[in-house]
């Protein structure tokens, strides 16, 4: 137990008076040393000019590497209508688990993967992840068999791992909770767009003639380079945190830190707290957004599997290519315009995931009962199953607003990343040969799991309700108000300053004062 519980556990005091307390600088969030004894509010216009300084900085970073990552990891969809399954000799089923082991080593490297965003500085640790992920893309060009590119696909998997988690931590570090659901949803949207630039890198890639390299090929060693690229600039201009944000002066970076001081969730603590990740593990709905991800993530197998069901539909391959982009426009629009709402209107995430659940299901009905022959109207209600998108993006933000202690954050965040895992990692098994060219049974599945996510996000927030009004009954918490850190003064003298309990690392369970968004 930290030294905060121990000295703070209610039952601890229970019956006596607090006390004006010390704690180690080590047990509070790494904000703290930096605002401690900041007096007043901090002026709106400059918090605006701060918040519009980060954006320009690390957004189209984000942005762009989140494009650079989506359209990475559905290069062997891609590539399969580039004639990557004929030079390897694949199998279906060697396919689909090229699909899979992407994403079993996603989640066996998910939790390491989170501790090292932890420990180490985050901008430079996605770095170095984005660097080796672009060195093995462009080793699948060198791959004439399933044993190698199974290889160069589970390395993926491995690095790939730490963006999203990296990006979750990275958004709650610098931007308020409303932000916060803006912000993940402008780089997720970026997925949208890496599904258009690949239709027409796929589509231009058709067009290489060259005796010794295969189009496939050149799509593996194109966005291969392009990844490299993005290592060295997120090596060079990505911060680690608003502590120490190069584009940021000292003032500046104490007004960013001030200024999320709503989130009550601080920035981060680089100590592992076993205590945080034990009460991760018993808190309810760590476990129903992790069965919200995996369940939601079931249809994410059409990643891999969309090109070829288009192409069945009786589309030509240049066709096929072109129509992916189709795919990336209703994604990049669907997720905009969720996340603008759910922005806008206070407490109503749960609420657009679900009516943004509404046309998959339709879509799911329509791809069932609509005639083969009417490839057109099957060709819409596909575009319809990418709709209900906007219901995990607003979860990762969710999750993130509704979670406090920096090591509780990132357990939360591995298990619910881990559970889009493994619905990712079973899902292309029920694309069978045997289903095809209707594929009844996969569809019915995707439906389920579509509205079992519409189930769970109304459950979610019904649950969060029930305790915002059980904590609103109690009153305010005084036990975290009287916490004092010692740091060096401008004499050079030891000083003991106050520190806000939003940055003392506390848990959304041991801040009494917390309250769930909705």
């Amino acid at each position: 137990m930290s030294d905060i519980d121990e000295k703070h556990d209610p039952q601890f005091e229970k019956g006596k008076e607090l006390h004006h307390v010390e704690v180690s600088t080590k047990e509070v969030d790494t904000g703290a040393a930096l605002i401690a004894g900041f007096s007043g509010e901090v002026d709106p216009q400059e918090a605006e000019r701060i918040r519009r300084k980060i954006d320009w900085h690390i957004l189209p970073l984000m942005c762009i590497l989140y494009w650079v990552q989506f359209m990475d990891k559905t290069t062997l969809g891609s590539a399969a209508i580039l004639g990557i399954r004929e030079d390897n000799n694949l199998t279906t089923n060697q396919y689909n688990w090229l699909g899979t082991i992407f994403y079993l080593s996603y989640l066996v490297f998910e939790y390491p993967q989170n501790l090292a965003l932890q420990r180490f500085p985050v901008g430079k640790w996605m770095s170095v992840n984005i660097f080796i992920w672009s060195i093995a893309l462009c080793c699948h060009a060198a791959c004439h068999n399933f044993a190698g590119l199974f290889v160069v696909r589970l390395i993926l998997g491995m690095c790939e791992g730490s963006i999203t988690a990296g990006f979750m931590i990275v958004s709650s570090m610098f931007y308020t909770r409303t932000e916060q659901t803006l912000r993940v949803g402008y780089w997720f949207l970026m997925n949208g767009t890496a599904q258009i630039i690949s239709g027409f890198i796929s589509f231009g890639v058709l067009h290489i003639k060259t005796t010794t390299f295969h189009p496939w090929q050149w799509l593996m060693i194109i966005t291969g380079m392009i990844t490299l690229v993005c290592a060295v600039m997120f090596w060079f201009f990505f911060p680690d945190s608003p502590t120490n944000a190069w584009f940021l002066t000292m003032e500046e970076r104490a007004i960013a830190v001030k200024r999320i001081k709503e989130n009550q969730t601080g920035v981060e603590n680089k100590h592992f707290k076993r205590e945080q990740m034990i009460e991760a593990l018993l808190d309810y709905k760590t476990w129903l957004f992790a069965l919200f991800s995996a369940l939601d993530n079931v249809p994410n197998s059409l990643t891999n599997q969309r090109t070829i069901i288009v192409s069945s539909f009786g589309f030509t391959n240049l066709q096929t290519t072109l129509l992916a982009c189709v795919d990336g426009v209703v994604e990049i629009v669907t997720i905009w315009t969720g996340v603008t709402i759910a922005a806008r209107i206070p407490n109503s995430r749960a609420y657009v995931s679900f009516i943004y659940f509404i046309p998959n299901i339709l879509g799911v009905f329509l791809i069932n009962f609509l005639p083969w022959e009417n490839k057109v109207g099957l060709l819409f209600a596909q575009w319809l199953t990418g709709i209900g998108t906007t219901g995990f993006v607003l979860s990762l933000s969710w999750l993130s607003s509704v979670t406090a202690g920096h090591t509780k954050r990132i357990t939360t965040n591995a298990i619910m990343l881990c559970a889009y895992c493994i619905g990712n990692a079973a899902a292309p098994f029920m694309w069978q040969s045997k289903y095809r060219p209707r594929n009844h049974v996969p569809w019915i599945i995707i439906g389920i799991s579509y509205a079992s996510c519409m189930a769970i996000v109304l459950a979610i927030r019904f649950l969060l309700s029930k305790e915002n009004k059980k904590r609103d009954r109690e009153g305010h918490d005084d036990t975290y108000d009287d916490v004092y850190i010692e740091r060096p003064g401008s004499d050079g003298k030891m000083e003991q300053v106050k520190v806000d309990k939003e940055f003392l690392d506390l848990t959304d369970r041991q801040n009494r004062d917390f309250r769930y968004v909705l």
